[in-house]
């Protein structure tokens, strides 16, 4: 059986197979669904979680982990609404969510790597808040960030 190529991928920095290309595009593309037109605040997070159901924008959630202190940190309530209805309220905010590595960490990643990984993203994630999502604020919301805070500025 032929090794699949590796490239790098333009998310997060790793090499990346075609399923982990894949999986990228999918949550690219569910996350584009709820992007408001005008973006009041960019909530910015460092690593994407590796579970959808961690994931704010994965359809059919249940909104746990990352997810959920969003949405209880923005004081939207889920008790019997639809993921789509959430998500809406979420968008009418004006709020978005995105983060610098946009790919959950492949396994065997350490913690020095995964510090790499962000900054060598940095300056593209830069990039993409100045021309595409041009948010009024910009709110870090992840522990991974904190030393990279005065590069965002």
């Amino acid at each position: 059986m032929a090794q699949p190529i590796l490239l790098p991928c333009d998310g997060c920095g790793q090499l990346a197979d075609p399923q982990h290309i894949a999986r990228r595009l999918q949550r690219l593309a569910w996350a584009t669904r709820y992007r408001p037109v005008h973006i009041q605040a960019l909530l910015l997070g460092g690593i994407a979680p590796k579970l959808d159901s961690n994931f704010l924008y994965a359809p059919h959630t249940l909104f746990q982990g990352e997810a959920g202190t969003i949405l209880h940190a923005a004081q939207i309530f889920t008790e019997g609404k639809s993921p789509e209805i959430v998500l809406a309220e979420f968008q009418k905010l004006g709020l978005m969510l995105t983060h610098i590595l946009e790919c959950p960490l492949e396994d065997g990643v350490s913690a020095a790597q995964a510090r790499e990984l962000l900054e060598k993203q940095l300056p593209s994630t830069v990039a993409r808040i100045r021309r595409s999502f041009k948010p009024k604020r910009l709110l870090l919301i992840s522990a991974d960030l904190q030393q990279l805070a005065d590069k965002l500025h």
